[in-house]
C-alpha cells in the first residue's frame, strides 16, 4: 500500500559520502548487517520510516508508484577502498564519458561493491529520499536471492513499477536477464582395478556433461544472451571410505535464455543421463521485458535530456529482476551506474561523476513515474 513520505534534497557531497561509507563497510554474503545499518541510518536521518526485516532487508515503504531496489551484499574480494584522481579517459565508465575533456582529472572510487551494486544501491537510496518513492535494500542476491524472495513472499501489495539496481552504465537500460538452473550430479560405481574397461562414476559424470555441452552447442554467431551456457563449477570424486565404490559429485549451472523455461532445460539435461542422478536445487526463470513500457520510455527521455545515447541491454547473468518478474505483473527495468564488466573483478571502480549523473537520471525518471 502506498504511503506519503517526507522528501529532502540530498547534496552531491552527501550522496557521495553515503556511497563511500557503504563501500568501506564489508558486506560479503551473508554478512550484510553492518552495511544494512549504514543504509538505514541514512534513511532515518532524512525522516524516512525504515526497518530491517527478518532476513536482513532494509525496507523503507512509501509511494509504491515506484519501488527502487538494489542489493546490499557483495562477492568476496579485498580491494583497498580509496578515492583516487585519474584522467577521465583511463577510468572505466558504463557508458560514454560524462565530461568532454578526456585528460581532465576526475575522482574515482575503488573498492569491492563500488560497481556491483553499491553504486546503484546508494543512488536509489538518495533518489528515494528526494522523491518519496518506496525503497528496499535486499540481501543475498549474489548467492540465492533470499532477500528478493522474502520480499515478494511477504509484501502486502504489488508495486506499480519496479526499478532494480544493477550496473548498466548511466546510459544503459537493462531489459533482459538469462535464467539459471543449478544442481549436483551424483554417481556411484563399483570399485575395481583401473585396468578394467568399464567406466567408473567419474567417467560417467564427464561423459554426461560432454553430452549436455554437445546438446547446447551453438555457432559463434549466436549471441551469448540467446545461448544455453553449461558450466561445471566444481567436481569431486574417488574411492569411497570403505573402498567398495567410486563416487563422484559435480556442481553445475546452466544459464537459460528467455526462449526456454528452466523446466525445459532440466528435462533435456536429464534425458542425457545414463548413470547417476542430478539433484536440481536452484531454478531462476529468465526475463525479457518490452522496451515500450512507461519506465523504459522515461529512462530513454531522461538520458537524452543529459545528452546521452540510451542503450537497451540484455544481460547474460541473472539478477533479482528475474525474481520480481516471476512474481509481480508490473513494468520493470534495471538501471545503475558502473561498467558491468567490472562486476566481481579485482579492479572494480566507479567514476564518481558517473554516479552523480545516474542519480540525476534516476531522479528524473522516478519523478516522472510518480506524477499523478
Amino acid at each position: 500500500m502506498s504511503t506519503t513520505a517526507p522528501t529532502a534534497t540530498v547534496s552531491t557531497t552527501e550522496a557521495r559520502e553515503l556511497l563511500i561509507d557503504l563501500v568501506e563497510t564489508p558486506s560479503v554474503t551473508p554478512d550484510e548487517e553492518a552495511a544494512a545499518g549504514v543504509l538505514a541510518d541514512f534513511l532515518e536521518r532524512h525522516d524516512r520510516e525504515v526497518w530491517i526485516d527478518d532476513v536482513g532487508n532494509v525496507r523503507a515503504p512509501a509511494d509504491d508508484g515506484v519501488l527502487l531496489t538494489s542489493h546490499v551484499d557483495t562477492v568476496p574480494g579485498d580491494i583497498p577502498v580509496r578515492v583516487e584522481e585519474m584522467p577521465r579517459s583511463e577510468a572505466r565508465y558504463g557508458g560514454d564519458l560524462v565530461g568532454e575533456d578526456p585528460d581532465e582529472e576526475i575522482e574515482v572510487l575503488w573498492g569491492r561493491g563500488s560497481v556491483d551494486a553499491k553504486g546503484p544501491l546508494a543512488a536509489m537510496a538518495v533518489v528515494a529520499v528526494e522523491t518519496g518513492a518506496s525503497f528496499v535494500g535486499v540481501v543475498g542476491e549474489e548467492v540465492d536471492s533470499r532477500g528478493g524472495q522474502h520480499l515478494v513472499e511477504n509484501r502486502d501489495s504489488v508495486p506499480e513499477t519496479v526499478i532494480n539496481g544493477e550496473p548498466s552504465g548511466w546510459e544503459g537500460i537493462a531489459l533482459g536477464y538469462r535464467g539459471l538452473l543449478g544442481g549436483n550430479y551424483v554417481a556411484t560405481s563399483e570399485s575395481g582395478h583401473t585396468s578394467r574397461p568399464d567406466d567408473n562414476a567419474i567417467q560417467d559424470a564427464v561423459n554426461w556433461w560432454r553430452r549436455v555441452e554437445e546438446e547446447f552447442g551453438h555457432d559463434e554467431w549466436v549471441p551469448v544472451f540467446e545461448r544455453v551456457t553449461p558450466k561445471p563449477t566444481s567436481i569431486d570424486g574417488g574411492i569411497s571410505k570403505d573402498g567398495l565404490s567410486v563416487e563422484t559429485t559435480m556442481r553445475l549451472q546452466l544459464r537459460v535464455p528467455p526462449e526456454y523455461t528452466t523446466e525445459e532445460i532440466r528435462e533435456i539435461a536429464d534425458g542425457h543421463l545414463e548413470n547417476g542422478t542430478v539433484h536440481w536445487d536452484d531454478q531462476v526463470e529468465p526475463v525479457m521485458v518490452s522496451p515500450r513500457t512507461e519506465p523504459a520510455r522515461a529512462f530513454r527521455a531522461a538520458i537524452r535530456r543529459r545528452d546521452g545515447d540510451p542503450r537497451l541491454l540484455r544481460k547474460t547473468g541473472t539478477s533479482d529482476m528475474n525474481v520480481y518478474a516471476d512474481a509481480w505483473d508490473c513494468p520493470m527495468v534495471t538501471y545503475g551506474p558502473g561498467d558491468s564488466d567490472l562486476d566481481h573483478a579485482p579492479n572494480e571502480h566507479l567514476p564518481l561523476e558517473e554516479y552523480d549523473r545516474s542519480i540525476d537520471v534516476l531522479a528524473d525518471v522516478t519523478e516522472t513515474l510518480l506524477e499523478p
